[in-house]
């Protein structure tokens, strides 16, 4: 396959590298596709490959993973459910917690693709449902970019987290904190929702993806100081499922696989690849994945993320 950058390091030197400070994959975020029905404007994994692995290949890596160390999986694009109208990610949930028997698996998607059949086929094997929503103002989603055409973002929002209840799924919000809505008041629309989880997350920069002369986006105009993210924050400490990640929380705390398989190093505010733990493992791959594991523990990337270890009002 050989799909990543030649770092010129034989497996035997990334071996002997490799040490007790190489990483544990313990919560690793696979964005198996690019491709996305929305357009929202400071998106920094954009649609810049339509490539997307086949299915068996990337139940392979995730097999691999899973005896590498991994507990979590989250599946994240683009918009996951895109690809095979969301038959293709439910088929990988199925396998890694009916099969791997993974403690938990997840996904991150604008929702609007979303539909109750899918839950009824695969929803006993998911345990946690994010939905991204920026507003709870649909002038300023349309802003953002975070709808397509005239369809409510909103509607599919509530009627997924309504699904989520009907077929016990954990259900998580996430937000990006950006100049359209930083001075917005979410506090009770984010209670009646009552997610597990609600990540709050600074509108990050990355050069490539949404900055820079070879970005499909420009997030300039998105962009806040970490004074607004903080004052956002202070505004809503009182919602107790709060998650706040500011981008020096974030930005080298996940691990993230692209859509080859590729861990993706951020450290020097663009997206480096790894080589494809498909062609490599997942230990030499780890060398270039520029984790930052001791920011994971400090972000809370460690959870209660099993949904049976969840105390949930259904």
């Amino acid at each position: 396959m050989q799909m990543g950058a030649d770092y010129g390091m034989s497996a035997e030197t990334a071996n002997h590298m490799k040490g007790p400070a190489t990483p544990v994959p313990t919560s690793v975020n696979y964005h198996f596709t690019r491709q996305c029905n929305y357009k929202c404007g400071f998106c920094f994994h954009t649609a810049k490959s339509s490539f997307v692995l086949p299915l068996d290949e990337a139940k392979q890596g995730m097999k691999i993973l899973k005896q590498a160390g991994m507990e979590k999986i989250n599946f994240s694009g683009g918009e996951p459910f895109l690809q095979n109208r969301g038959h293709f990610v439910g088929e990988l949930v199925k396998y890694c917690k009916d099969t791997l028997q993974l403690p938990s698996v997840s996904i991150v998607s604008n929702g609007s693709l979303i539909k109750k059949s899918w839950f009824q086929q695969y929803g006993t094997y998911l345990d946690i449902l994010a939905v991204s929503c920026d507003s709870f103002n649909p002038e300023t989603n349309e802003m953002i970019g975070r709808q397509q055409g005239k369809r409510s973002h909103l509607t599919s929002l509530y009627q997924v987290r309504d699904w989520c209840t009907e077929y016990k799924v954990a259900f998580k919000l996430n937000t990006v904190v950006n100049t359209y809505n930083t001075d917005e008041d979410m506090a009770d629309s984010v209670t009646s929702l009552n997610p597990c989880r609600w990540k709050v997350f600074q509108c990050l920069i990355l050069d490539g993806e949404n900055a820079g002369v070879d970005a499909l986006r420009d997030a300039s105009r998105f962009v806040i100081q970490d004074e607004q993210f903080n004052e956002f924050l202070r505004r809503h400490a009182h919602v107790s499922c709060l998650v706040p990640e500011s981008n020096e929380k974030m930005q080298n705390s996940y691990l993230i696989l692209d859509e080859c398989m590729r861990f993706l190093d951020c450290r020097e505010g663009k997206k480096i690849p790894s080589k494809s733990i498909l062609d490599v493992g997942v230990d030499q791959a780890l060398l270039f994945s520029g984790f930052d594991e001791s920011m994971f523990l400090k972000r809370g990337g460690r959870y209660t993320w099993s949904k049976a270890d969840m105390t949930l009002d259904w």
